[in-house]
């Protein structure tokens, strides 16, 4: 197995997720739906936001911005808010016993709320509630980064004081204010109400609860958004920030700038995995977000992709 080289390298913005067949990754800028007055917008992708495939990190996400921004006291409560909503992510990835569980850009775990509603989209957290636990929010035309997250799941729900709620399955999204690091799972359970969400809105479970999308290393597996023609390569499994990634695009074949150190892939699309140049050697069809290239024998093997 060869080792993984850090380089910083830039990535690529695309749309979706993946899994195992084909090919395709787009930004996605979807128009506003009006709504009566009073009553909650549906679970849709709207508000032009755009949906990129990969990490904050990975697509070059500016400092002190998005889910990176903070205030006085240093941490994510007292951001400015206008800084704040410019980008969020959303990872599938592990923090305590939860596994899979969506996480932001900070890596702080995001919770749902068993008093809102997913059909229609409805939060019923507001006041002192939400200063306990702060809705994801985004504006008009922010960025979505997705790694392990399906866009499908993903939509927005307008609060009751005018601003835009991300929503995972229709389900609201929120962070809790009390956790300050990357595992802190300390909303979980919380009066029996609040729980970590899962990459598709559904609770997150502890990882020795049985089967779960976390034990899926093919997250997007029947969430296809067609053929890719770019993809974020991460030496690390999980989509990780803390190894290098590396972004391959184009029609065809196309060989990797560094051959035999990928863990995780995420795309807009299916593509094909080849391991050697001039896509030759063994292959592997993915068609969603990979986190973990080890559970299908690719670990490291992938010298270039064919997109097509």
């Amino acid at each position: 197995m060869l080792s993984k080289r850090v380089v910083s390298v830039a990535a690529f913005a695309a749309a979706g997720v993946l899994s195992l067949a084909g090919c395709g990754a787009v930004n996605d800028a979807l128009g506003q739906i009006p709504a009566a007055p009073g009553a909650p917008v549906a679970e849709s992708a709207n508000a032009g936001l755009a949906m990129l495939a990969g990490t904050a990190k990975a697509n070059n996400a500016q400092a002190g911005t998005g889910d990176w921004a903070t205030g006085s006291d240093g941490t994510a409560n007292t951001a400015d808010q206008k800084m704040a909503r410019k980008w969020v992510q959303l990872k599938a990835s592990q923090a305590g016993d939860l596994n899979p569980v969506v996480v932001n850009g900070a890596g702080l775990t995001l919770y749902r709320f068993d008093k809102d509603t997913a059909q229609p989209s409805k939060s019923n957290c507001n006041g002192d509630c939400a200063k306990t636990w702060p809705p994801l929010t985004v504006a008009p035309g922010s960025k979505v980064f997705l790694a392990g997250v399906p866009k499908s799941a993903v939509g927005t729900v307008k609060r009751d004081d005018g601003s835009l709620q991300l929503t995972l399955g229709g389900w609201p999204v929120y962070r809790f204010a009390k956790d300050t690091k990357p595992g802190d799972t300390k909303g979980q359970g919380v009066g029996g109400t609040w729980f970590g969400v899962a990459p598709d809105g559904q609770k997150a479970q502890a990882e020795s609860g049985g089967s779960d999308a976390g034990q899926n290393p093919q997250d997007g597996a029947a969430q296809s958004a067609g053929p890719a023609d770019r993809a974020i390569l991460f030496d690390d499994a999980n989509f990780s920030d803390n190894g290098a990634s590396q972004g391959v695009s184009g029609q065809g074949c196309q060989n990797v700038a560094r051959p035999g150190v990928t863990s995780s892939v995420s795309a807009g699309g299916s593509l094909k995995l080849w391991s050697e140049k001039n896509c030759k050697g063994k292959s592997l069809v993915i068609n969603g977000d990979v986190r973990d290239l080890g559970k299908l024998g690719f670990d490291n093997r992938v010298a270039s992709v064919f997109f097509g």
